[in-house]
């Protein structure tokens, strides 16, 4: 996917005015890389695809009612300010780096994302229980499912975007019966994948 067809991917599947907002945030976040390292400077160049739709992709996996999303570790945004320009329901982002939290903030506030939250703290301070909950490659997966079960409600669908997931690391977190583990494949990277948690309806906790 070159980075004229990521535009071209958001334009059909969100609209002109949502796709202006996914370009306003990404030439921002563009901009203050060059005062806080918010994404590699290599992937600048390929940011719609690498950053915007690697985001924005993960809507198209939420149950039918996304409710309450919960973002973890959230950092230059992603996935949480593409989740938030792009979708109407309540989002909170979480980013324990004070910095980088007051640039999501600026952020919300300059897009005008009234239904956006931007906590400075660790998953563990946060409360509240969300229907929806994602993190982009922070931590293990079982150390996040862990700090974070709190957030969640029997019926949370978590959706992490992981690089490659090897047989032996999906046989390992399958041994959890209390939870139904599925595989996706990213759209801008073959190698890399899905992971949708939900919760085992068929075993008691």
């Amino acid at each position: 996917m070159t980075e004229d067809d990521a535009r071209a991917w958001f334009l059909d599947r969100f609209g002109e005015v949502k796709t202006a907002a996914v370009a306003a945030f990404l030439d921002t976040v563009c901009e203050e890389t060059g005062r806080q390292n918010l994404i590699s400077p290599a992937s600048i160049a390929t940011i719609w695809t690498r950053h915007g739709v690697d985001s924005a992709q993960l809507l198209f996996h939420v149950k039918h009612n996304a409710g309450d999303w919960l973002d973890i570790g959230t950092g230059g945004g992603f996935p949480g300010m593409i989740v938030a320009i792009l979708g109407d329901g309540p989002v909170t982002m979480v980013e324990p780096r004070r910095k980088r939290a007051e640039f999501l903030q600026q952020c919300v506030e300059r897009l005008g994302l009234s239904h956006a939250t931007v906590r400075a703290a660790k998953v563990e301070a946060v409360e509240g229980r969300f229907s929806t909950i994602s993190a982009r490659a922070v931590a293990s997966v079982e150390k996040l499912l862990q700090a974070a079960e709190h957030c969640a409600t029997p019926e949370t669908r978590w959706i992490l975007p992981r690089g490659r997931i090897e047989a032996e690391e999906l046989a390992r977190l399958q041994r959890d019966r209390t939870r139904v583990f599925h595989v996706e494949h990213s759209l801008t990277d073959p190698q890399s994948s899905i992971l949708i948690v939900d919760r085992n309806k068929g075993r008691a906790r």
